[in-house]
């Protein structure tokens, strides 16, 4: 199956937080997660004395409003996400590292990103160690966070069909434009079908979350996501 995020174990539970007949895991390895980090650090700096680079630095990131600092020149997609109300909170950090383009569109992070969980909860909890106040994690028990979207193979192998999704796009084309044009809303004209297909079912999961798509991709069945897919495809 294909999965968006994955199943993390959030970081051990200050004293009391849970009931005693509750245990609580660390997120990963953080001594293995700074080896790892080597694929993150041509981009971004973490530690004493760290700054943005081709990326922002990611002391203090967990929990943080997405596109905070001022002096860092965000893309469109990111600052997007912002608007919509996203925090890098651990359930949507492990969407990122999962695949950065399928829960950011636009995001400029050329990055394919990490498949394997342990990997990114590795990394996350060396990158904990940053954050100032640890405790806002989400770590209360149950600390495995739930799987955000999993879509079985025919889902994704599913072959829409464009006039149908043109008959659809109705609702998409009062704020998306078929030209291709980018008006302070993204443009959906040519993504790749199964890219688009991730997205909606992110939004459906309500692991993207900006309200108004939650809604709308809530009302679709597989097939007219689909079929809508295979219509913004084919527009150039």
């Amino acid at each position: 199956m294909r999965w968006l995020g994955g199943a993390i174990l959030a970081g051990a539970a200050l004293t009391g937080a849970a009931r005693a007949d509750e245990t609580a895991r660390d997120i990963g390895d953080a001594a293995r997660g700074e080896g790892l980090f080597q694929v993150c650090a041509s981009c971004h700096q973490v530690g004493e004395g760290a700054e943005h680079g081709t990326g922002p630095h990611l002391n203090g990131i967990f929990d943080r409003k997405v596109a905070q600092f001022e002096d860092f020149d965000y893309s469109l997609g990111i600052l997007r996400a912002r608007r919509d109300g996203m925090v890098w909170d651990l359930e949507h950090l492990d969407a990122y590292l999962t695949n950065p383009k399928t829960l950011v569109s636009g995001t400029n992070m050329e990055f394919a990103g990490l498949p394997d969980a342990q990997d990114r909860g590795d990394i996350l909890a060396y990158l904990r160690r940053f954050s100032a106040s640890p405790q806002n994690i989400p770590e209360a028990a149950p600390t495995a966070l739930k799987q955000d979207v999993e879509l079985a193979p025919e889902v994704l192998a599913m072959v829409g069909d464009p006039e149908y999704g043109e008959y659809l796009s109705t609702e998409c084309t009062t704020c998306h434009q078929t030209d291709g044009e980018y008006d302070g809303i993204p443009v959906i004209t040519g993504w790749l079908a199964e890219d688009f297909v991730l997205a909606m079912h992110a939004y459906k999961q309500k692991i993207r979350p900006h309200p108004v798509m939650q809604m709308m991709a809530g009302r679709l069945s597989d097939e007219e996501i689909a079929a809508l897919a295979a219509y913004f495809e084919a527009l150039e």
